[in-house]
């Protein structure tokens, strides 16, 4: 079985959205939407070149994009069940769709207005140290952290419930 690297897609994108509204960037609407692709998009490739032996996962679904702009490709899906049954649902045309570049005029737009955006496609955007730091990087770590939280404190409040509630 090869490894796995999981490429948060949703999360990329999440970011985008956050650094449009803090710091007052303009893009065309829906172009925020396409960082993720554009990334694994991106990845792909280089895994492949540089020869690594993991398999990419797509992760934090969104919007469809994340699945169809993927089909095709030699990776797997990490979709939960709900978005399983939408697609399923759905008129989306199932078709290769992986071997399509991302538009231009969206990545030129991407790159044009997100440091960030650089940061994470390009692949030597960053050393391992700054991912540490990075946007998405710590928000979904705050997330993982906070959902810890919460679960610890439904188990204390499970076996250790509140005398002073009735």
């Amino acid at each position: 079985m090869s490894p796995v690297c999981t490429i948060m897609v949703g999360r990329l994108d999440d970011w985008l959205h956050v650094l449009e509204k803090r710091d007052g960037i303009i893009v065309t609407p829906g172009y925020p939407d396409w960082p993720g692709i554009a990334c694994m998009k991106r990845a792909y490739p280089v895994y492949r070149e540089r020869g690594h032996r993991a398999r990419l996962l797509v992760a934090a679904y969104r919007h469809h994009l994340h699945w169809s702009e993927f089909i095709g490709g030699d990776l797997i899906a990490s979709m939960p069940y709900e978005w399983q049954l939408l697609y399923n649902a759905s008129d989306v045309e199932v078709k290769d769709r992986m071997a399509n570049p991302v538009p231009p005029e969206i990545l030129a737009s991407l790159i044009a207005h997100f440091a960030d955006f650089r940061r994470a496609y390009e692949p030597d955007g960053m050393t391992v140290e700054e991912f540490d730091t990075f946007g998405p990087t710590v928000r979904t770590l705050r997330q993982f952290i906070g959902a810890y939280h919460e679960l610890v404190g439904l188990v204390r409040d499970v076996m250790l419930p509140n005398p002073d509630l009735k």
